[in-house]
């Protein structure tokens, strides 16, 4: 019984290192997103971190327009990014996860 318990922390402790892994691999990971007319573009990591953002010089005459196809835009980017990363993380943990009876987590 406790060899299964060492060889169970030692799936987990290798798991673990793998998310870390994959979280820093997910930094070089970029998500576009473009508004609708392509009069603005934002690239994010999987990671959540925004790296560019474009805007069309006729964008920048209308503030108020400007600010609602920035929330738009980011929120689509974000959501694509976050659909990635959990998607990365959840097969990551997925494999590395030890088969212990009664844990289906990750049906």
């Amino acid at each position: 019984m406790l060899g299964d318990l060492t060889g169970i922390m030692g799936k987990l402790q290798e798991t673990q290192k793998k998310i870390e892994e994959t979280k820093k691999r997910l930094d070089n990971v970029l998500i576009d997103e473009s508004s609708s007319d392509g009069l603005l573009k934002v690239t994010l990591t999987a990671n959540r971190e925004i790296k560019a953002v474009e805007i069309a010089p006729s964008l920048q005459e209308d503030r108020e327009q400007l600010e609602d196809y920035l929330i738009i835009t980011l929120n689509k980017a974000i959501e694509k990014a976050t659909r990635v990363n959990e998607a990365e993380l959840a097969s990551v943990a997925r494999e590395g996860m030890p088969n212990i009876p009664g844990m289906d987590m990750f049906k």
